[in-house]
Order: structure tokens, then sequence, then C-alpha cells
């Protein structure tokens, strides 16, 4: 436990200023994440140094398709999220709590170095209610020559996301909808700071985007094009994953049709999106890397292997157009 940074005196309660939910919480009370929690009128990160899951994953599991393509990264979580999606497929340690190990910075770097990790992911839950911890091992671990990857539902302040850009080389944010009804309806949150995120962050270190389609939720036509058109406007290089539904936690609509997934990829592409992909689905088409210019095929995927790798410095070996890889 560490008293939390970003937060506010409100009269005998603290306004938390990490993210735009801004709670105000009462003594020995716990704000919306769960992760920080008012204690005699100072506010304090419970979360600090407590991790409830890690593993070593392909990079391209989180999804990350143009960053060290092929690399296997540390991946660690908090429990807790400022989110609450009724369809949450980690909801067992985003929105409830389980035991938990204390892994210090030092520790945590020591670990990644270790086990060969080109780096630190922070994921499966909400890694920016863990930002005390995230803040001080990100850069710990920039000083070690590794790499920090947020896979994030980009739900932040501004100036606290300014803070800690400069430790961050690498960012999945989860576009969840194009319209703030699903975010309020779905997930008690707002669309508006998610995009404000990524503006942000595309400027300091490599994006990539995911959309989980829902049936009848934001699988329309409309919402698609929305989306691909704002995606345009944020850099049309930005990878774009469109991502497979399947029912869990409290939502029981049926797995998302692959026709749909494939009209949306259809939609981007006409956009001018330059890599678009389908995720949770066996379909190597769906998530091979195509040169943007001569539409050969650059990196073959297996899963989340690399089957084949057409490159050579960073361009395209059939006609030497660069593509948007981070290696």
């Amino acid at each position: 436990m560490k008293e939390a940074l970003y937060y506010e005196k409100v009269n005998e309660k603290v306004g938390c200023l990490l993210c735009p939910r801004e709670c105000v919480i009462a003594d020995q009370k716990r704000g919306f994440c769960r992760g920080r929690k008012n204690i005699g009128g100072k506010l304090y990160a419970l979360t600090y140094q407590e991790c409830c899951s890690t593993a070593l994953d392909p990079i391209e599991k989180k999804p990350l398709y143009h960053f060290y393509p092929g690399s296997s990264i540390l991946s660690v979580a908090p429990n807790g999220c400022n989110l609450a999606c009724v369809y949450c497929q980690n909801w067992e340690i985003a929105q409830q709590d389980v035991p938990t190990q204390r892994i210090t910075s030092q520790k945590m770097v020591e670990l990644a170095l270790a086990r060969g990790s080109v780096g630190i992911a922070y994921t499966y839950t909400e890694p920016l209610i863990w930002y005390e911890y995230l803040l001080e091992t990100s850069e710990l671990a920039r000083e070690k020559g590794l790499v920090n990857v947020l896979v994030t539902n980009g739900f932040i302040n501004e100036e606290p996301l300014r803070r800690l850009l400069p430790y961050v080389d690498a960012m999945n944010i989860d576009i969840k909808s194009m319209d703030d009804s699903f975010y309020k309806d779905y997930c008690k949150g707002q669309l508006e700071p998610v995009l404000r995120t990524a503006r942000i962050a595309k400027k300091t270190c490599h994006i990539e985007l995911t959309n989980l389609v829902i049936p009848t939720l934001n699988d329309s036509e409309d919402n698609f094009s929305r989306l691909v058109e704002w995606v345009v406007g944020l850099g049309s290089e930005t990878p774009l994953h469109f991502s497979r539904y399947f029912p869990h936690h409290k939502l029981k609509i049926p797995p998302t049709p692959i026709h749909t997934l494939e009209r949306a990829r259809e939609i981007a592409r006409a956009a001018g999106v330059k890599y678009v992909y389908i995720g949770n689905i066996l379909d190597t088409t769906a998530n091979t890397t195509y040169c943007p210019s001569c539409q050969r095929a650059v990196i073959l995927r297996d899963g989340y292997k690399l089957a084949e790798i057409h490159l050579k410095d960073g361009k395209c070996k059939y006609c030497g157009e660069r593509v948007n890889i981070v290696s």
C-alpha cells in the first residue's frame, strides 16, 4: 500500500483525480475501481506491488502485431478496473478480488530479464488503476533496456496520462464502441476520454486498437464506419483489430458471426486503414500482415506464432514499401 497520486481533499472525503470517474470517497471506503481507499483523509493505492497474475505471453496475444513481432513479453496484472463491462472476459480478476503476490518493481524487472522477455506488458485487468506501481516499474524497466506495453481501456485523465507516457513504448487501446451510450449502458464509462487517450498517446508511442464486436450492440455498419473514419483521422497506418465476442460474465448474446467481422474488415480497408485484423478466430488470412502497397503477405501468422516474414530493414521485400513495424 502506498499513498496515491492525483487526489484532493473534499471536506471529510477525498476526490480521486486519476480517471474521469473522479470518485469522491468517504473514510474507509474504496473507489469504483476498488484499488484506491480513503484512510483517514488520505488516498492509498491498495494494489501497489500487489500482482494477481503473471505469465510469459507471445506479444501477438496482447494483441500487438506491429511491435516486436515474434517476441515474448512478461504479462502482469493487479486486481480491479475502473470500468464494469457486463461482458468482461477477465471479470474474475477485474471485477472481484483474488489473492495477490507482492512483487516489488525491482523484482518485476528482474523477473522479466530472467525470463528473456522483451519487456513488461501491464494487461489482463486495467493497468492504469495500478498507476503508482506502473509509473515506478516502467521507469525502472526502461533503465534496464526493457519495453513497456499497456493493454488498456484508455480511461484516464490527461495529466496522469502525460506523466506516464514518457515510459510507455506501446499501447493497445480498447475502443468498445463509437456510441457513448454503449459505454454508459454496458461499461459504466465514457467514450471521449478513451479517444483523447489514443490521440495523445499516438504522438509518443506505438498504438494499436481493438474493437470487440458484439452482435446487436456495436456491430452496425454505421458504428464500423464511424470507427474506421476516426482511425483514419488518427493515422491510417494504425493497426486495427476486430475481435470476436463470446458470451461471458453477465452477457449471454451468442458469439459474433464470422461474416460480421469480415464485413467490418472490408469497411475498414475500403476507408483506407492499412492494417486490419480479425481476432479470436482460426483464420490465417485474418491475422496476416499485408504490404499496404503491393498487397503481398509480409508477415504470416499461425495463431500467435510467426510462420513467415518477408521484410528487409522494415520494408516489404517485394516492392520496398515501408511497413509500420517497430522492432
